[in-house]
């Protein structure tokens, strides 16, 4: 999954494959806003089938949060 969201994030935000861990945190290290969080919310759920609910935004600091969230809520 982790590989997955990475290619996600260099493909569609234009993010620097290098800088991009699962301990990066989405805002501080990797520059995502709210808008850039928002697209990458979309493509996710495009991409794996499912629905992320708003609330569930503020738990996804860093890409671990991410990569946890979607490995327990793909089928």
């Amino acid at each position: 999954m982790f590989e997955k969201l990475k290619e996600l994030l260099v493909n569609e935000l234009q993010i620097k494959e290098d800088v991009i861990t699962m301990d990066a945190e989405l805002a501080s290290d990797l520059g995502v806003n709210s808008i850039e969080l928002a697209d990458l919310v979309m493509i996710c759920e495009e991409q794996f089938d499912l629905v992320i609910e708003d609330e569930d935004l503020h738990g996804f600091i860093t890409i671990g949060d991410v990569v946890n969230y979607l490995e327990s809520h793909c089928n």
